[in-house]
């Protein structure tokens, strides 16, 4: 059996395998998904026609795996890892609710999402086990758990790969015109691995090598690549360009890794990289001075007015039909199947009624960050509102009277609204501990902002030390990420 969240979790519908059952011997049928309050269980139940029987032998292991062979799955019996002082039970693979994920963007030269790079972490001591190997089953494991599409939305995935993964075709569980096998740098160019990727070129999947370094060894398998990242920490602006010479074409794409600004970001792009990874995107690019600029103004205005402690409806209302696109957004945001009110919401009057002023503030919020951020890449609005959402789930855990979905989305709104955080928070009526945090400075809410954006990341340690520091189990914190960013794809496919 396995155990495998809840496909209403999922933020999809149903799971279905209409294939397993005939890989197995068995009618499809035999199959079903059987949501419980926690975790749904996929158990075999044979319903078999008369005069038939099955033969369960092969399944009988604890751990399996499904691979994938010239268009065929088999079952192949996994023995347990050999158990080290690195290893613990609490990191079985099968036990989703000690799942730890995090994302890392990658962009384009326009900073549209093209993909992410998946990181996973399975238990409390997972980031003290250095086996890569480990690492990418992970991987690989909750990718099938999670599913690709409410993990990437509907983006390409980067999956590490090392070369015990690429000799048993594992990448191959999941789809092809979702997913880049990245070649880890410690995978040698032996014959196995260039057959693997030959196989992998066959099956339609892109290729990438990580961490490409002058005189790479793994040299033999750029024919196979469609993408080589560089690590622009690890190398100077001259074997940038000559790696740019040599490898760079049409067919293989250069990605520029580890970029923190905006001006590592051009350099790059005008270098001639296609490809972007880092949390450059989250850093204000343009600072005017002291002045916010004339454009931003109205959403900071907005902004300001929901965040008061009282609020004068009559000038919200009057502050909303000034913004024709924000108007446009609330109305199709609650005229959309995620209210199914029976009445359609024609006016910002009523829309101010039926929500509430509680749900005002929240939704408000919602669509000014969407559209000051319409020329900003798309990812900073998800990445403020599961922030958002991730503080607001844990105030009361916290027991905090404090507003922190306004200090989760305030916490990307510089980037947004391009102006440096000071002179964005001077326009603001925010609480002396939420200024403080969002500056940096010693505050009671540091230590849970500072665990938001380590989980984010996926800097486990760190985040697990905050954890304990909050008094806040770890997976409970993975898992209330995982609900605040499935809520801000939610939130933000009705806007």
């Amino acid at each position: 059996m396995l155990l495998m969240k809840p496909p209403t979790a999922q933020g999809g519908s149903a799971l279905s395998f209409p294939h397993l059952g005939h890989y197995l011997g068995i009618p499809s049928p035999c199959f079903r998904l059987a949501p419980d309050q926690k975790y749904a269980l996929l158990s075999v139940r044979p319903q078999a026609p008369v005069g038939k029987s099955f033969n369960f032998r092969k399944t009988a292991a604890a751990q399996f795996c499904l691979k994938f062979r010239h268009g065929y799955a088999d079952i192949r019996v996994v023995k347990p890892a050999p158990a080290t002082e690195k290893t613990s039970a609490s990191n079985s693979l099968a036990l989703p609710g000690q799942r730890f994920v995090a994302r890392q963007p990658i962009l384009d030269r326009a900073q549209n999402v093209f993909g992410y790079e998946l990181l996973f972490r399975n238990g409390v001591e997972d980031y003290f086990n250095a086996d890569p190997e480990l690492a990418a089953r992970s991987t690989l494991d909750s990718s099938l758990l999670y599913g690709i599409n409410t993990l990437c939305d509907k983006r390409r995935a980067f999956v590490n790969c090392t070369c015990e993964v690429l000799f048993k075709d594992l990448i191959t569980l999941l789809p092809p015109n979702q997913t880049v096998a990245e070649i880890l740098e410690t995978v040698e160019p032996e014959d196995r691995v260039i057959a693997a990727c030959k196989r992998l070129k066959a099956a339609g999947y892109l290729i990438a090598l990580d961490d490409f370094a002058p005189n790479d060894p793994r040299v033999p398998l750029c024919e196979f690549a469609d993408i080589i990242k560089v690590d622009i920490r690890a190398t100077r602006p001259e074997e940038r360009a000559g790696m740019m010479r040599r490898f760079g074409s049409p067919k293989c794409k250069m990605l520029a890794e580890k970029l923190e600004t905006p001006h590592e970001f051009h350099q790059a792009r005008d270098m001639g990289f296609v490809y972007f990874q880092g949390y450059f995107f989250c850093r204000p690019e343009v600072v005017i001075g002291r002045e916010v600029p004339a454009s931003r103004l109205h959403y900071i205005r907005l902004l300001e007015m929901v965040s008061r402690r009282e609020i004068d409806m009559r000038e919200l209302e009057k502050m909303l039909k000034q913004e024709a696109s924000i108007c446009y957004r609330l109305l199709r945001y609650l005229n959309s199947p995620l209210f199914g009110f029976a009445l359609e919401i024609k006016s910002i009057r009523h829309a101010i009624a039926v929500l509430g002023e509680r749900e005002m503030r929240r939704w408000i919020r919602l669509v000014v960050t969407v559209g000051a951020a319409e020329q900003k890449c798309n990812e900073l609005v998800l990445m403020g509102l599961a922030r958002a959402r991730f503080c607001e789930l844990l105030s009361n855990r916290l027991q905090s009277n404090t507003d922190l979905f306004l200090m989760g989305l305030l916490s990307i709104m510089d980037a947004i609204l391009e102006v440096s955080m000071d002179v964005l928070l001077e326009q603001l009526p925010v609480e002396r501990e939420t200024k403080a945090a969002l500056l940096g400075q010693k505050s009671s809410l540091r230590p849970l902002y500072q665990l938001m954006l380590a989980q984010e990341s996926g800097e486990w340690s760190q985040s697990s030390a905050l954890a304990k520091q909050l008094k806040l189990p770890d997976e409970e914190v993975a898992s209330t990420w995982w609900q605040a960013l499935q809520w801000a794809q939610d939130a933000t496919s009705g806007v």
